[in-house]
């Protein structure tokens, strides 16, 4: 009898959750890009038969069911030939990240200089650590955030523990 996945994946650094998310980002890139369609975030959340494996993907002009469907299709079919995911059954879904997409990575930051968005700081500065405003600048992992007040505020990358683009209606 084998190991249980999650025993498994305690005796096994390469079968971790992280190792699992890194390699996937990596095979979901090499699927996409040639595409035109960016990878914005994997995750890989639950246990037993409820595990989830998400890819969230983006395109300027917006991402298709056609798009789902093509990273969906292509990189099910490396995952399933390199057995990337130890443990057994999963469940993989393709989707957009919405409008209120996630800013994780320095592209991100730099892709959306002069839309609102909203930060969640690992520690508080000025005596807040969720801030809304315009993200004016971003250089050297330096995000300089316009708040609605008019005050400029700044703080690296690093101290940024969630950030999403804001929508307006």
């Amino acid at each position: 009898m084998g190991a249980s996945p999650l025993f498994y994946c305690m005796l096994n650094p390469a079968g971790s959750r992280e190792a699992v998310v890194a390699r996937v980002e990596e095979i979901a890139r090499r699927v996409a890009e040639p595409a035109g369609i960016e990878v914005v975030d994997v995750e890989f959340r639950g246990t037993g038969k409820r595990r989830v494996l998400r890819i969230y993907i983006d395109k300027p002009e917006g991402v298709t069911v056609g798009d789902c469907e093509f990273v969906s299709r292509n990189v099910s079919t490396i995952l399933d030939v390199e057995d990337v995911v130890p443990g057994g059954s999963y469940t993989l879904e393709v989707s957009s990240p919405g409008v209120e997409r996630p800013l994780k990575h320095p592209r991100d930051f730099e892709r959306f200089i002069g839309r609102q968005i909203r930060v969640v700081l690992r520690h508080a500065i000025a005596g807040r650590q969720r801030w809304e405003g315009e993200l004016a600048s971003y250089a050297d992992e330096l995000i300089t955030l316009k708040a609605a007040s008019g005050e400029l505020v700044q703080f690296t990358r690093d101290e940024v523990k969630r950030a999403t683009l804001k929508f307006d209606w």
